[in-house]
């Protein structure tokens, strides 16, 4: 028999043939009650959904983070619960249960499961949780379907009394697609929440490109995760993309992972100075560097 890789329905397989009595106790690990999957195989947050989809024998929308994750989102902790729209059915540990009405233009079919769109994901998304997460996974959610603010709008407008509306227009004001990793959502957030006008993501400079930054003052500000330090191939690739940028007139402010976590002043003070230095002349910038010298 061939090894299924993806959730199944035990009962079924049994009933198919797909597996055996004794391949399902040996070789498929259970997830929720009547929901396996290969044992040693990789859950992931999609397939979490999924299984949690089949837990609830398909009568049911998937949600929040679990929509997200199918529509591609990146980042998402396989070990949260999945989440699903339901209406009836106790709850399980391992999936949260929504009981919201939805709406009809709220759903759509998405891997032949029913799942929130884009617009509802981010609705929810922007609502739970402190504001740096939640910009966090909606930016994530944009980066994978394109989503953007306006498209969120109208769902605000209809669920008008809902918790969490002021913080969901906070993530929406901020919210980019350009974002490819938490720490550019969070590197970002440091230079708009210090004051500065919001950078832009993903500049190109010919063949080379920028997390964010001034483009009109040549200024860029980049993330770099461990991989840029420890691999050597990683390591050679920025040497030689930083000395590009800087043969073209670019100045780079680097942020590491103890700046961001402990030392955020130092990440809007370099950005500021650098920008001061290419003649920039916001307000804000002399408010920040005070009486320093660029």
């Amino acid at each position: 028999m061939a090894r299924i890789e993806w959730p199944f329905v035990g009962t079924e397989a049994l009933a198919s043939g797909t597996v055996s009595e004794r391949a399902l106790r040996n070789q498929y690990d259970r997830i929720y009650r009547n929901v396996y999957m290969p044992t040693g195989a990789e859950l992931t947050a999609a397939s979490r959904a999924m299984a949690a989809w089949l837990w609830a024998d398909r009568d049911n929308t998937v949600g929040g983070l679990s929509a997200a994750a199918l529509r591609g989102s990146k980042w998402i902790d396989p070990h949260l619960p999945a989440e699903l729209f339901r209406r009836n059915g106790k709850p399980v540990p391992g999936i949260l249960i929504h009981r919201d009405e939805l709406l009809e233009d709220e759903f759509e079919l998405i891997q032949a499961i029913n799942a929130t769109t884009p617009a509802r994901t981010a609705f929810d998304l922007g609502r739970r949780g402190g504001r740096i997460p939640a910009v966090v996974r909606v930016d994530a959610l944009a980066n994978a379907t394109g989503l953007t603010p306006p498209e969120v709008q109208p769902l605000i407008d209809r669920h008008a009394g809902v918790r969490g509306l002021v913080q969901l227009r906070e993530v929406l004001a901020v919210m980019d697609a350009g974002a490819e990793s938490p720490q550019e959502t969070r590197t970002r957030l440091v230079l708009v929440d210090a004051g500065l006008p919001r950078p832009e993501t993903q500049i190109w400079v010919d063949d080379w490109r920028i997390d964010m930054g001034y483009r009109e003052f040549k200024v860029g500000v980049e993330y770099d995760g461990e991989q840029h330090w420890t691999d050597p191939r990683v390591r050679t690739y920025d040497i030689d993309r930083h000395a590009e940028l800087l043969a073209r007139g670019w100045v780079i402010i680097r942020v590491s992972a103890d700046m961001l976590r402990l030392r955020k002043h130092t990440i809007v003070v370099r950005t500021c100075a650098s920008l001061r230095g290419a003649g920039a002349q916001w307000p804000v910038i002399g408010g920040i560097l005070g009486d320093r010298v660029a």
